[in-house]
């Protein structure tokens, strides 16, 4: 397989929700990518979309927000991700630290894109939700990247010592 095909399969796989990075790097490094190669393309594949979610989601939950059990699941959802934060001016200044953390932990249903729809229902600002969630991704990434590489060389290495 070319080389070029990897880096966009290890990229796009990088893109989709819930997979993302997490799925990304080992994939990579499975078709024969570095380490270094798989990082940075599932790295920059898992951000990409950040600013659109962040940004512009909230015209398609006013769109479907239309319609009865759309709203339903949409208001559900805003008033779980707000309910502390609103009433608690204490925790609306670690926001930010909150994002961060939720991102950077490599956990299957954390990650930038829900890390992006968070920062919506919070009516985060791009300037302010961005940061957290891409060094939150930048973390996630090097923690993942720390365990592939222990499970990649921990398996060559009984592979070739049997």
């Amino acid at each position: 397989m070319p080389v070029i095909l990897k880096y966009l399969i290890t990229f796009f796989v990088g893109m989709v929700p819930i997979i993302e990075l997490r799925g990304a790097i080992p994939i990579g490094v499975g078709m024969g990518l570095s380490y270094f190669e798989s990082f940075v393309c599932s790295f920059i594949g898992n951000i990409v979309p950040i600013y659109f979610i962040v940004k512009y989601i909230r015209p398609l939950f006013d769109f479907f927000g239309r319609w009865k059990p759309f709203r339903i699941i949409i208001d559900w959802a805003s008033a779980k991700a707000t309910k502390n934060i609103e009433n608690n001016p204490r925790l609306q200044n670690f926001t930010a630290l909150g994002l961060f953390l939720f991102v950077a932990i490599p956990l299957p249903g954390t990650g930038a894109w829900v890390g992006s729809l968070i920062a919506n229902f919070l009516n985060l600002p791009p300037k302010k939700a961005i940061p957290p969630i891409v060094i939150g991704v930048l973390t996630a990434g090097i923690i993942v990247l720390t365990i592939t590489a222990i499970s990649f060389g921990g398996i060559g290495y009984i592979f070739s010592h049997t």
